[in-house]
């Protein structure tokens, strides 16, 4: 016997009730994630007026996509602190003799030392594409170079395409990427908010990928 319609509603509205709760919930934990995500991206790069006091690496990693990141690498790359310099995620089009107006380095160097990754679409590409070749080189330590905001989530990736991988960061801090005050410059929220939930798909991965290996 199915219970009275009074007492259908009732439940109906506790249900809802609850699911709206959660909801708010759900909302406020994700606001204070974004605002300690946005809180905790570092503000400046490293210090760029001496290079060569910085750990050397095997190898130094750019991850395209953003302004700053490759003259970034091209520096680590002009103070000796890595033997290659492995550009990650390059449209098919460009070729390494493009690079020479930025590296101001010659030509035999530049061909010897900078390597093009094509394959890699988005940053778990960057991961892999950049695993696969760091074994070909027989590589173990890499500084990678990103932009600030994509720092985070880009070292979840490297870890799990590459677990046994040393690798530094370098971050980049795009000009246009306003951290302070983030939220009132609608470009750069926007911006973060999409970032906060690629790095929560990442961790949550990560988190999986950890639990399934135990």
């Amino acid at each position: 016997m199915s219970p009275p319609p009074r007492r259908r509603r009732i439940r109906v509205a506790r249900t809802l009730g609850r699911l709206a709760v959660l909801a708010l919930l759900l909302a406020a934990a994700w606001a204070g994630g974004l605002v300690w995500f946005a809180g905790t991206i570092a503000r400046e790069p490293p210090a760029t007026t001496n290079l060569e006091s910085l750990e050397r690496t095997d190898a130094i990693v750019v991850l395209t996509g953003g302004s700053g990141r490759l003259s970034a690498g091209l520096e680590l790359l002009k103070a000796g602190l890595a033997k290659k310099l492995f550009v990650s995620g390059v449209y098919s089009s460009v070729d390494v003799k493009e690079l020479l107006s930025l590296s101001q380095l010659s030509p035999d160097r530049v061909e010897c030392c900078i390597v093009l990754g094509y394959a890699a679409a988005d940053t778990v590409g960057n991961a892999f594409e950049t695993a696969d070749w760091m074994e070909e080189q027989g590589y173990t330590s890499l500084r990678l170079v990103t932009a600030n905001y994509h720092m985070r989530r880009s070292l979840l990736e490297f870890a799990m395409a590459a677990p046994g991988m040393a690798v530094v960061p370098h971050v980049v801090a795009p000009a246009n990427v306003h951290l302070a005050e983030w939220w009132r410059w609608p470009g750069t929220a926007n911006l973060l908010a999409t970032e906060y939930n690629k790095y929560l798909v990442a961790l949550l991965r990560y988190q999986l990928e950890k639990v399934l290996d135990s």
